[in-house]
């Protein structure tokens, strides 16, 4: 039997990509899930993100592997959307195990050019969006002295890229999150990490190439360069990662960084 077999997790920006992955992945493993994400469009950044029916769709694909599947539309820059679907784990399940704190945005922009709207969008959805998701969580997890955060980053969190100065800056916060939240929940044997994939295979980069008017492939090559063969990574690499973290396997892992990126920090 896995070790996550009647566990809860929390999972942002699930609809699809990665949340979708990682929350399939984790439902395999007998996995409850708590799939959360806005399901609707922004102005910004102005491509498809996750949909209503893509939720419906999770909660069906997810509850067809016998694990309960709670399915909650909202914002993560909103606190008023972000309390009732924890309040709502915690009734039904009585516990949040395991945090995944995927929601976030890309879209490109000269440092110079950038309107503050956009950075404001930016650093609010995937650097204060985690934090206040987090607020929520951790009380959960302090009350039962347990409990796994992952924080989804970028290889941005680690490095420099350019017209992306505003979503490497969200992303490098993600990496300051994640050591100060592992110092201070240590204590309550709460392990939090941060993975830092290079360009993934989701419908992100549909929505930045036909932003950009070029092709998905030039915009892994262009944001990318990959040492290993490849444009890019798949959700699935991505998730197999997060098993591996939330596991027992990891069970004395914290304050990490976690890199997928196919070679191209070498580079």
């Amino acid at each position: 039997m896995s070790d996550l077999q009647g566990k809860v997790a929390f999972i942002t920006g699930a609809a699809h990509g990665q949340g979708r992955a990682v929350a399939l992945a984790l439902a395999k493993s007998g996995t409850h899930i708590i799939a959360f994400d806005l399901a609707k469009p922004l102005a910004y950044p102005g491509y498809a993100l996750g949909s209503e029916s893509e939720l419906e769709s999770l909660k069906r694909e997810v509850e067809a592997l016998d694990v309960t599947c709670l399915i909650a539309q909202g914002d993560v820059r909103r606190d008023a959307d972000i309390k009732p679907a924890v309040d709502a784990a915690v009734a039904r399940f009585g516990r949040i195990d395991i945090l995944f704190n995927n929601a976030g945005i890309c879209a490109y922009g000269l440092v110079h050019e950038l309107p503050e709207d956009e950075w404001d969008a930016m650093i609010d959805i995937n650097l204060k969006g985690a934090w206040l998701v987090a607020k929520r969580v951790i009380p959960v997890m302090m009350e039962q002295k347990s409990g796994v955060i992952i924080n989804n980053s970028s290889i941005a969190g680690l490095r420099g890229m350019s017209r992306l100065s505003h979503y490497a800056a969200s992303k490098w916060g993600l990496v300051g999150l994640t050591k100060s939240w592992a110092i201070e929940l240590a204590p309550y044997n709460i392990r939090v990490n941060s993975i830092h994939p290079t360009g993934v295979n989701t419908p992100m980069n549909d929505g930045l190439a036909e932003l950009e008017g070029t092709t998905t492939q030039e915009i892994a090559e262009r944001s990318a360069g990959n040492l290993l063969p490849v444009p890019w990574v798949e959700p699935e690499d991505v998730s197999a990662m997060v098993l591996y973290l939330v596991s027992d396997g990891a069970r004395y892992v914290t304050g990490s960084q976690f890199v997928l990126d196919a070679g191209l920090l070498t580079r």
